[in-house]
């Protein structure tokens, strides 16, 4: 009895623990959402990156010996006049005739066969494009790791803001239940009125209000989070970073457009596409040019095992195309526009980088000065609620003086909130922008 007690106890234990809240930072969330079991994206990435091994090491084959092997054994007759063969002899021979149907008879051929290329500059060309698709392949799982990385940095940074939104609603409802406490008072000392106490209730239930609307917005801001990170949704999470003011190093607009040119895997990637579009034209162009092949085969055939000899063929193939209706110009016309088309993508992305770098600059430094203009209006705020207060009390003042002041500390709260917010997303914009939001994360 005590064994099945234990047990018990310890699968209680097993299931609170499994029902225990994920703590989760910054950090930890971008590294289970770019995991290889992460993200969708993540995977989807990879298994891109496997099809482009895949066909390089296929045209990678082209230029490899091809070797078969083959055995037939075959039970056959023949109608010799079907294939115009037919015999007269000078003198006939009464009672012969030489026959136009033969068999059956039996015929065996073991052999192995191979081919190898010895000059194909057009499979050379396409095994090179392959190579390059494969880097292409790699930049793209990097982006694709950036990107999640940035989505997911939003995300937690909007549940970090919903969480401090409900910070702020919990602290309006806990003043205004104070402020309601305080007109009580006042009435009951002879010095304040009941409209003092219905304008502190209103204010009162509209702060709760708030907290309901706030505590909503922060369960959908941690759904969204858990989508983004590829997690179950009915995870339950506690978020250990908090919003704060975290100083940027100072970095010219010159210095961040130089870092995103040469770091960005997505402008690596279309670099490597424009190469892979350059090679495959040219390898389209060089099937102008002569082939040479080698060839051979080896084996035995008789019409018996006992009866097999060997017998064997060697020898070089050279093929120079002349004419296929216009197809290879056809193709080398394709492949052309898509190295322009390629061109010009590259082209454009190098220009949204410097507008994506120009805007995160102009994004946090405006966001620096939120913070610090925000920062000023919370502490007038709560100096200005103070002094109504003690005003109040002193009845030199009435209950419409605090309930201003109050709304005006409800305002600042949120512009710091919000201040707070914009500077952290500025942050993660001119990481994104540089191609570094992995490592401005660590």
């Amino acid at each position: 009895m005590r064994a099945v007690w234990i047990l018990l106890a310890a699968a209680s234990l097993g299931a609170a623990q499994e029902r225990a809240p994920l703590a989760l930072s910054m950090k930890r969330a971008v590294e289970i959402a770019t995991s290889a079991e992460g993200n969708t994206n993540i995977q989807l990435s990879g298994e891109s990156l496997k099809q482009a091994q895949s066909r390089s090491l296929q045209a990678r084959a082209a230029l490899l010996p091809d070797l078969e092997g083959s055995f037939s054994d075959q039970n056959m007759t023949r109608n010799l006049a079907a294939f115009g063969i037919s015999f007269k002899l000078p003198v006939q021979i009464p009672g012969f005739q030489f026959p136009t149907f033969v068999g059956p008879f039996s015929t065996m051929d073991g052999r192995v066969t191979g081919s190898q290329s010895v000059f194909d500059f057009s499979n050379i060309r396409r095994y090179q494009a392959s190579r390059v698709g494969v880097a292409a392949a790699k930049s793209e799982v990097d982006t694709t790791a950036e990107q999640v990385a940035a989505r997911v940095a939003r995300g937690y940074l909007a549940a970090v803001r919903a969480e401090a939104d409900v910070e702020t609603a919990e602290a309006n409802v806990a003043l205004s239940e104070a402020v309601e406490k305080q007109a009580e008072n006042q009435k009951q000392a002879g010095t304040g009125t009941g409209i003092e106490i219905t304008r502190a209730r209103v204010q009162l239930s509209n702060n709760r209000q708030q907290l309901l609307v706030a505590r909503n917005q922060r369960r959908r801001a941690q759904l969204e989070l858990l989508r983004a990170m590829g997690m179950r949704l009915d995870s339950d999470l506690t978020l250990i970073d908090k919003l704060s003011y975290i100083p940027v190093d100072a970095v010219t607009m010159e210095q961040a457009k130089n870092h995103a040119l040469g770091e960005r895997p997505d402008y690596k990637a279309q670099q490597e596409r424009e190469a892979n579009a350059r090679l495959s034209a040219s390898a389209t162009k060089m099937e102008r040019l002569p082939s040479v092949a080698a060839f051979g085969d080896y084996g035995s055939n008789g019409t018996g095992f006992s009866s097999a000899v060997p017998t064997r063929t060697v020898g070089i193939s050279v093929r120079v195309p002349i004419f296929d209706g216009g197809r290879r110009d056809a193709r080398r016309g394709e492949s052309e526009s898509q190295y322009r088309a390629e061109k010009v993508r590259t082209n454009d992305l190098k220009e949204q980088i410097e507008l994506d770098v120009r805007l995160a600059l102009d994004s946090l430094n405006s966001a620096e000065e939120e913070v610090r203009v925000a920062r000023e209006g919370l502490e007038l705020a709560e100096n200005e609620l103070t002094q109504a207060r003690r005003r109040y009390d002193a009845g030199v003042a009435i209950n419409l003086e605090v309930t201003d002041a109050q709304t005006r500390l409800e305002r600042a709260r949120e512009n710091q909130t919000a201040a707070l917010y914009n500077h952290n997303l500025a942050r993660i914009d001119l990481a994104q922008a540089m191609g570094m939001v992995r490592q401005a994360i660590q």
